[in-house]
C-alpha cells in the first residue's frame, strides 16, 4: 500500500488532491481578512451600538439610528439609497457589482415603556420612556458590520458580487420591511440572511405566525350620560361588543391561533357618552389561510357589535406579515458558520452582571451555560403560537435564513427591561461581533460557491410552489408613519 502511495506522488496523480487542499487553505486566509477586520473594529461598534441604546427611537421615527448606521455604510464605500418604499427610515446600501446578490437585513426600532439603565434591576432612565427590549440596537449594528467585514473580503479579493444591506425600519408592528417587499427592493437579490438577538445561539428553524393588525373604530352619537341617556349611541358599547363577542369565538378557534387587543380610545369623560372609541386587535395564526377565516369571522362580529349597539364600525388594516418560510440549505449553512465562531464567552464583569440578571428571573446560575455554548441544528417546526416578524415577507420571495446569538442574558423574557440593561453593555457588543462573523464567513461562502446559491434557490422554488403569488396582507395601504405617535 506504501508503495502505490509512493508511486502516485511520484506519478502526479495525488497533484489534484493537494491542489484542493491549497485552494480550501488560501479560501481560509482570505476569509480572514473579513473576520479580522471584526476583531480589530470592536470598539467602533461598540461605540455604535450604544449611541443606538442611549436613543431609543420607535417604529418610523428612527432617524438618528437610521442615520448613523447609513453614515458607517457610507464611510465604507457603500452606496446608499435613502427614504425608500415611502418610509423616511428605510434605506438599501449596496457594495460591490454582479451576482451573487447577498442581502443582510437590518433593524432599529425600540419599544415604548422600556426605558432602562444597563444595571441589573429595574431602573428606568426616563419614567415611560423608550427602550431596546427586543435588542435593535444591536440588530442593525451586527448586521452592518457582518456586511462591511464581507466588503473588505470583496475589495481584497476583487471578486464579482454585490452585499446588500436593507435597513428596515418599525419591525415592532409597523412592517417595514413588507413595504420594501411590495415596491421590489428585493427583486434580484439571490440570498437573504438574517439574525436577532436572543438568549442562547442558534438557528431559527420555527415558522412563527402570520399575523393582521386591525383597527376598529366605532362611532357613535354623545349624549349626557345622566340627564338623556337615550339619546346616546355609545361607540365604546360598540368596541365592548366586538370584544365580547371575540372572547366567545376564543374556544372555537385552533389553539395554535392568538388573538389579543388594547383600547387606545373608549372615550372622554363617564358623563358623556362616548361618541367615538377605537380598539386595536392583532389576530395571528401558523397559516395565512386560517389567519384569513379569523380575520372575517372578527369582521362579521365587528358588523354585528355595530348593528346590535346602533353605532357605526370603520376598519383599517393597521399592517400584517407572512409566516416564515424556510430553507434547509441556508439554516445549515449558518449552522456551520456559527458552531466557527461559537458562543458568547463572558469575562468575570459580565459573569456577575449575567448572575444578578439571573436572579431577578428566577432562573439557577447553570442556565448561562447558553450563553457560551452552540445549539444544534434542530428540525424545522410548525408554529405553535407565539411572535410573528416581517421577516415571513421577505422569505417567501427570496430565499431567506434566520439565527441568534447571546445578546440576552439566558432566561430573560422577550421585550423586558432585563433585555435592555444587557444589550446596551459589552454583553451586547460581543454578541453583535458575533452575528457580524456569521454573515461575512456565510456570505463569503455563498460567493465563493455557486453551485450553493443554486442549491439554495432551487429549495426555495420548490417550497414556494410554482402556483405562489405574493399579496401582502397589508394591502395598498401607504405606511403606517404615524402608528407609534401619540395622538
Amino acid at each position: 500500500m506504501k508503495k502505490t502511495i509512493v508511486w502516485l506522488v511520484l506519478s502526479g496523480l495525488l497533484l489534484p488532491a493537494q491542489g484542493v487542499v491549497a485552494q480550501k487553505k488560501n479560501k481560509d486566509v482570505k476569509q480572514q481578512v473579513a473576520v479580522a477586520y471584526l476583531d480589530r473594529s470592536i470598539a467602533v461598534y461598540d461605540g455604535l451600538q450604544k449611541q443606538i441604546w442611549r436613543n431609543p427611537e420607535l417604529g418610523f421615527l428612527e432617524e438618528k439610528s437610521s442615520a448613523l448606521l447609513q453614515e458607517h455604510l457610507v464611510a465604507n464605500g457603500f452606496a446608499v439609497q435613502a427614504g425608500v418604499a415611502g418610509m423616511p427610515t428605510a434605506f438599501v446600501a449596496s457594495y460591490g457589482s454582479g451576482s451573487p446578490v447577498i442581502g443582510i437585513l437590518a433593524e432599529f426600532d425600540a419599544l415604548p415603556g422600556l426605558s432602562q439603565d444597563t444595571v441589573p434591576y429595574r431602573k428606568p432612565l426616563a419614567e415611560g420612556g423608550n427602550g431596546h427590549g427586543c435588542g435593535h440596537n444591536i440588530f442593525g449594528v451586527g448586521s452592518v458590520s457582518g456586511a462591511v467585514a464581507v466588503s473588505k473580503w470583496l475589495a481584497e479579493t476583487k471578486r464579482p458580487g454585490t452585499v446588500k444591506v436593507f435597513g428596515t425600519p418599525a419591525e415592532e408592528g409597523g412592517g417595514g420591511k413588507v413595504y420594501m417587499v411590495r415596491d421590489g427592493l428585493f427583486e434580484g437579490v439571490d440570498v437573504v440572511l438574517d439574525w436577532h438577538p436572543a438568549g442562547g445561539n442558534g438557528v431559527s428553524v420555527g415558522s412563527g405566525t402570520a399575523v393582521q393588525m386591525v383597527d376598529f373604530r366605532f362611532y357613535g352619537v354623545a349624549a349626557h350620560s345622566a340627564a338623556m341617556p337615550w339619546r346616546g349611541r355609545s361607540a365604546l358599547d360598540g368596541v365592548e361588543a366586538l370584544n365580547y363577542m371575540v372572547n366567545l369565538l376564543r374556544e372555537h378557534v385552533p389553539t395554535s391561533s392568538r388573538i389579543h387587543y388594547v383600547i387606545p380610545d373608549g372615550g372622554e369623560a363617564p358623563n358623556v357618552v362616548p361618541d367615538y372609541a377605537r380598539v386595536s386587535y392583532y389576530i395571528r395564526s401558523p397559516k395565512r389561510e386560517t389567519l384569513k377565516e379569523l380575520k372575517e369571522w372578527i369582521y362579521a362580529a365587528a358588523q354585528g357589535a355595530a348593528a346590535g349597539t346602533q353605532t357605526r364600525v370603520e376598519t383599517e388594516i393597521i399592517s400584517g406579515f407572512y409566516e416564515l418560510l424556510h430553507n434547509r440549505t441556508l439554516a445549515e449553512l449558518l449552522q456551520r458558520n456559527l458552531e466557527k465562531v461559537g458562543g458568547v464567552i463572558y469575562d468575570e464583569r459580565e459573569r456577575q452582571f449575567a448572575q444578578a440578571i439571573v436572579k431577578t428571573v428566577g432562573e439557577n446560575d447553570s442556565i448561562l451555560v447558553q450563553a457560551s455554548t452552540v445549539r444544534p441544528l434542530e428540525k424545522e417546526r410548525s408554529s405553535t403560537g407565539g411572535g410573528s416578524t416581517d421577516v415571513g415577507d421577505v422569505s417567501w420571495n427570496v430565499p431567506t435564513a434566520s439565527f441568534g446569538t447571546a445578546g440576552f442574558i439566558p432566561g430573560s423574557a422577550a421585550h423586558s427591561w432585563q433585555n435592555v440593561a444587557s444589550d446596551g453593555t459589552t454583553i451586547g457588543t460581543k454578541a453583535l461581533i458575533n452575528a457580524g462573523k456569521v454573515f461575512a464567513l456565510s456570505a463569503i461562502e455563498l460567493f465563493a460557491t455557486p453551485k450553493l446559491v443554486s442549491t439554495v434557490k432551487a429549495e426555495f422554488e420548490k417550497r414556494r410552489g410554482a402556483d405562489f403569488r405574493y399579496e401582502p396582507l397589508l394591502g395598498d395601504r401607504k405606511p403606517a408613519l404615524d402608528y407609534r405617535v401619540k395622538k
